[in-house]
């Protein structure tokens, strides 16, 4: 099993920071002991993309922290970024280590099969889900469940993280579960106090 230092994998939304710039909202929690974040901005073009990852590439640097890039292995490489996260229809993992054998590659899946899939196709680590309910992903279908992700974590080797309504209290039935850790949004791009936030999962999570 790959070791990954981090239990808590930040996915950015900056509508839900705002009117917070998402820079600064990464870099206090990069502060406050965040150490993964995935940049996960669909709606922009390559080139603000490309602009918005430069910036967060030069915060995760001084902090220590992880980045990787939604999908976009080209800007992933342009800005020196520790990895790229997949969708279910992105490139094999694979294959795109096969443009730099160093990125940490994640996949995001929604079922045993597709976990199978993944972790053969090369993935690092996979993000399952949703298990809770989460508004954002209701027309996706019906949540998938503790057993689910137990049934999901049993049949793989590699770190698996849990998203989808993930709150401080359920992190911790996610890791008895099996987990590697879990993976958010909301929790932290909407706190009122982001080092209040952090401290929270710090004291469920053990560690960052």
């Amino acid at each position: 099993m790959s070791n990954l230092p981090f239990r808590y994998y930040l996915i950015t939304d900056r509508t839900q920071c705002a009117p917070r710039p998402l820079p600064e909202v990464v870099e206090e929690a990069c502060q406050n002991g965040i150490r993964a974040i995935q940049l996960r901005e669909k709606d922009l073009s390559a080139k603000e993309l490309y602009r918005l990852a430069k910036k967060l590439r030069e915060t995760t640097s001084r902090y220590g922290a992880r980045l990787f890039i939604n999908d976009r292995a080209d800007i992933a490489l342009a800005v020196e970024a520790d990895g790229v996260h997949c969708r279910e229809t992105s490139m094999r993992p694979g294959d795109i280590k096969q443009f730099n054998s160093s990125l940490v590659v994640g996949a995001s899946v929604h079922s045993i099969d597709s976990a199978l899939k993944a972790e053969t196709d090369g993935a690092d680590f996979l993000l399952f889900g949703p298990v809770f309910y989460t508004a954002s992903k209701a027309k996706y279908g019906d949540p998938q469940g503790l057993e689910k992700l137990k049934k999901v974590v049993s049949n793989v080797r590699i770190p698996l993280y849990a998203v989808g309504g993930i709150t401080p209290a359920r992190a911790v039935q996610c890791l008895e579960a099996g987990a590697h850790g879990v993976a958010g949004i909301s929790s932290i791009m909407t706190a009122d106090s982001i080092p209040q936030k952090i401290e929270e999962w710090k004291t469920r999570l053990q560690h960052l």
